[in-house]
């Protein structure tokens, strides 16, 4: 019998070493990041079509509104001098907030869709009632001679005046103040509506609104009062309290919410009156909005995201399944054959993604997951040649599935569930190769 050469000796080394074959599955893992980054593009890229539908929905409609006011302005003229010493005047404008705002509401929701997409819109009428000290320009500096108090004016913030349905008009004591579209400045609200307010009586004002407004997904408010009270209730079930301030009250059902809210001027960071831009955050004002958001009942890009992360995880236990398979039975096992088990287990996240667009995320899991270990398992039984392997890997793989998705499931409990399921992984591994010779040739 000849002697093998020292190529042969050198491939058949390759093919029977322990440490080549754990090089190889490494360089295949590092292959297959490749696809699983493009799995996280696909599903942003399919995230921000949703986006763009909601963008065009409520662009339409009216988009998340932000109320703010009333406020109560008086235009004055503000003395200048040039480089020259020359005196010139430019007209400011002095505000004043309402010492009591009182807000109550009611937000009808409904659903809108964009081929395979859904959009969050609301109607809802907004009554606003309260009050405002007379003005007294002095405790902001002015002198009233150069007020123009028969240009005052009362504005009301909102977000998008696309979404009103209908013309405002506010009782003012005993007169009418009739809104009408912009603000004269923007020193407090950047968009909104404005009208010419009657400052011939020196007593206090109380005022009282109605709002009928269209909106998308959220609804805010800004705590203009000294006092700011804010109802709202809706017949919807998931509904999100977000912003600077929580509701004081909450009840949230199955057949809708109320919440209420009640900030004083203490929590916030600006005065009550105060020259031009005062307001310490500026025109967007988001260091104190509250309000409540739509959500719908699922996100189903966020779990696909949250999914997408253990990816890579799946594939590397998948491939340790693969080589221990291999080790403890002899059962050679080409890279290929690990290759495609990996590009099958990427193909599972594309379709959890596109199932769960037209499906609930937990059905898309199941749908896919079944497919899955369906389509690598008949593959598998070719490679090992035993109905007992092929089971027991296929029981292996779904108690995998299983484990990852209880881990999208219990989010605030899945390190722990993730860290003892990896530490039972672990144990399970260095006892069945505990008594492995791993410098042996076989």
């Amino acid at each position: 019998m000849d002697k093998p050469s020292a190529f042969e000796r050198f491939n058949n080394w390759l093919r029977r070493s322990v440490t080549i074959k754990l090089f190889s599955i490494g360089i295949l893992i590092l292959i297959l990041l490749i696809p699983t980054s493009m799995l996280t593009g696909l599903i942003y890229e399919r995230q921000q079509l949703h986006d763009g539908a909601i963008e065009e929905i409520s662009s339409k409609w009216g988009r998340d509104q932000t109320i703010g006011g009333p406020v109560l302005t008086i235009p004055y003229w503000a003395e200048m001098k040039t480089e020259k010493g020359v005196t010139e005047y430019t007209k400011r404008y002095a505000h004043f907030l309402p010492d009591q705002l009182d807000v109550n509401g009611k937000i009808f929701p409904e659903q809108r869709y964009r081929g395979i997409y859904v959009v969050v819109l609301y109607k809802t009428l907004l009554t606003l009632n309260g009050s405002f000290s007379y003005p007294d320009v002095r405790t902001v500096g002015l002198d009233p001679a150069r007020c123009l108090f028969n240009e005052a004016f009362m504005s009301v913030g909102l977000t998008d005046l696309k979404g009103i349905n209908e013309g405002v008009e506010c009782k003012l004591n005993d007169s009418t103040v009739i809104f009408g579209p912009g603000v004269p400045t923007h020193d407090i609200v950047s968009s909104g509506m404005s009208g010419k307010v009657n400052l011939s009586e020196n007593k206090e004002m109380k005022f009282s609104m109605t709002i009928n407004l269209n909106g998308s997904s959220s609804l805010s408010f800004l705590p203009f009062g000294k006092e700011t009270k804010v109802s709202i209730s809706s017949p919807w079930a998931n509904p999100s309290f977000d912003g600077a301030f929580l509701p004081d009250t909450h009840d949230v059902k199955e057949n809708g919410f109320t919440s209420q809210w009640k900030v004083l001027q203490l929590n916030r960071n600006y005065p009550q009156q105060g020259l031009g831009n005062f307001i310490s955050d500026g025109n967007d004002n988001s260091d104190s909005r509250f309000g409540v958001r739509l959500l719908l009942p699922v996100d189903e890009y966020q779990k696909n995201v949250r999914s997408v992360k253990y990816c890579i995880m799946f594939i590397i236990l998948t491939f340790l399944t693969f080589f221990f398979f291999e080790v403890l039975n002899k059962k050679r096992i080409h890279p290929i054959q690990y290759l495609l088990v990996g590009f099958a287990i990427c193909l599972f996240y594309v379709l959890l993604l596109s199932i769960s667009e037209h499906l609930n995320f937990s059905t898309a899991y199941l749908i896919g997951s079944i497919s899955t270990v369906a389509l690598v398992t008949f593959y598998v039984k070719s490679i090992f040649q035993s109905k007992k392997l092929t089971a027991l890997f296929a029981v292996l793989l779904s108690v995998l599935y299983g484990f990852f998705y209880s881990l999208l499931q219990l989010q605030d409990y899945s390190l722990l569930l993730g860290s003892l399921g990896l530490f039972f992984i672990l144990a399970v591994i260095m006892t069945l190769t505990r008594k492995v010779n791993w410098y042996g040739e076989d």
